[in-house]
């Protein structure tokens, strides 16, 4: 059989063309890169153009620069060296940028100066625009949050409880120095009262130290203990003064990092040595509709809970509204939350610890727990197990870690002595005592209502299908798990970059 001859098509790499085309034919119309520019033209960057001052010489417009960032986190391009590099060989970003080359300090100067204060205020223009096309709805959110790493080393950290130790540890030596100067300056001590150092301060360390060095001036010293005493007397101020400058960047942390100080080390979801292994990290919570992300915050605290009043708090900053109803997990579910919704009138659907336990009769709390217990609020009293009566014996207003005050009951049980279900129910050696927060427990009761009704079914059912994949976009197709920025406000400015990216290829 005659073997035919292959057909290629025509290929003339040096031809020359009389109308050479240009970047604007050779981009589709549907191209995601004609959104980014169409969007970002649309908004309004009055908060951005004040940045700059008159005079000197010209600057990049930040129009093309923002353009720029944001098509360049879109298409998973995080480093300003990397969009360098891609303007230049890039047909879309050289398109964007009008064929300017701006170098990687600009670029990095631009997302870490100019964006600083503004990032999210340009956020919201665009969240709005969509509002505008129909694409989003700002009176329902779905919430959730997730833990991003630092760009901070895993290794060198520092530890709340490492320095209280440290502290105390001083105190402890200058009182062992104090009990050595009583016992062999006694004589010439015309004070003999008792003193007990306990220093908060460089100054009140150094006053410490000279004060025992004038009680044993003059006197026969243990070498070992005069080495001690320079030794103290040369470091542990300066050490109390460093100690007091980590305090006050800890705040109320328990850690952070030495090279981002406002990382603080959390456990996180990818765990590639298996161990459990703490990392600096930004608690990185996003309220969304359709998918689409309509507010952003970054948090130092791991819990959740604690990120849910200052998120809708920014909600209302940037759009001057609150969402009329809000769905998050079981995170977020505590008395100081639903009470925060309930004050603001907003509709929450949002679960408690046992929850999913509850309606799947799972619940292995059983009847000796305080949920489980009759309460008759006619005559203000608890009823344990066996019938027993535990009537009312102390009120008092607790406050949180977090600031929320509630008022809190506590009943007790008349006799446990004698008792067949003593030792399921009461492992204390007195009577059994409960503690209540009657308006937590009412709380309680109507979030449980809400969730049961036929909206918390529907927002039961389609909270993980629209924040859960948001994060599973950000960290899974656009390999976004580390942060590349250091400090609150940088991450602030690039998750800020990363939200505004998402958003507009949703809509592309």
């Amino acid at each position: 059989m005659k073997t035919q001859k292959p057909v290629f098509k025509p290929y003339h790499q040096h031809q020359l063309m009389v109308f050479p085309p240009t970047f604007d034919e050779m981009i589709p119309q549907d191209h995601p890169v004609r959104v980014v520019n169409r969007i970002i033209d649309e908004i309004d960057i009055d908060s951005l153009l004040v940045k700059y001052k008159g005079g000197g010489c010209s600057s990049y417009h930040p129009r093309m620069l923002l353009k720029v960032l944001i098509y360049g986190y879109l298409v998973n391009i995080f480093s300003s060296r990397k969009l360098e590099a891609a303007i230049q060989e890039n047909i879309h970003l050289m398109w964007l940028s009008g064929m300017e080359k701006p170098d990687h300090n600009t670029i990095n100067r631009f997302r870490s100066e100019r964006l600083r204060g503004v990032i999210k205020k340009i956020f919201a223009e665009v969240v709005l625009l969509m509002v505008e096309s129909g694409h989003v709805d700002l009176q329902k959110v779905y919430t959730d949050g997730t833990k991003i790493e630092a760009n901070a080393n895993r290794y060198t950290f520092v530890w709340g409880k490492s320095l209280a130790a440290s502290k105390k540890r001083i105190a402890g030596q200058l009182n062992e120095f104090w009990q050595y100067t009583q016992k062999i300056a006694r004589q010439e001590m015309k004070d003999t009262t008792p003193t007990t150092f306990n220093p908060t301060s460089s100054e009140q360390v150094r006053d410490a130290i000279e004060k025992i060095e004038q009680a044993l001036k003059g006197q026969d010293i243990e070498p070992k203990m005069r080495q001690k005493l320079s030794y103290a007397k040369r470091h542990w101020p300066a050490k109390m003064k460093e100690y007091k400058e980590k305090e006050d960047l800890l705040g109320q942390r328990n850690s952070y990092s030495k090279t981002d100080p406002d990382a603080t080390f959390m456990r996180m979801k990818e765990d590639h040595m298996l161990n459990g292994q703490l990392k600096p990290g930004y608690n990185t919570q996003i309220s969304t509709n359709n998918q689409i992300i309509t507010n952003y915050s970054i948090h130092q605290t791991p819990s959740d809970f604690k990120t849910l009043e200052p998120h809708l708090e920014s909600f209302k900053e940037l759009y001057g509204i609150m969402p009329s109803e809000v769905v998050a997990d079981a995170g977020y579910g505590s008395e100081q939350n639903y009470s925060y919704l309930e004050k603001n009138e907003i509709e929450g659907f949002v679960k408690y610890a046992y929850f999913d336990k509850e309606i799947s009769k799972t619940d292995t709390r059983g009847p000796f727990n305080v949920e489980g217990l009759y309460y008759n609020p006619n005559i203000n009293c608890f009823f344990c197990p066996m019938g027993q009566p535990m009537p009312l014996i102390d009120q008092k207003t607790e406050t949180t870690e977090a600031g929320y005050e509630r008022e809190v009951s506590f009943y007790r049980a008349l006799n446990c002595n004698g008792c067949p279900l003593r030792c399921s129910c009461n492992k204390t050696s007195d009577n059994r005592v409960v503690q209540v927060s009657h308006q937590g427990r009412e709380l309680y009761k109507k979030a449980k209502q809400r969730l049961l009704s036929e909206k918390g079914k529907y927002h039961r059912q389609k909270r993980p299908i629209d924040v859960e994949p948001v994060f599973g976009m950000i960290k899974h197709n656009k390999g976004f798990r580390k942060f590349n920025l250091r400090g609150l406000d940088k991450v602030t400015i690039e998750f800020g970059l990363i939200a505004i990216a998402h958003n507009l290829k949703k809509i592309a």
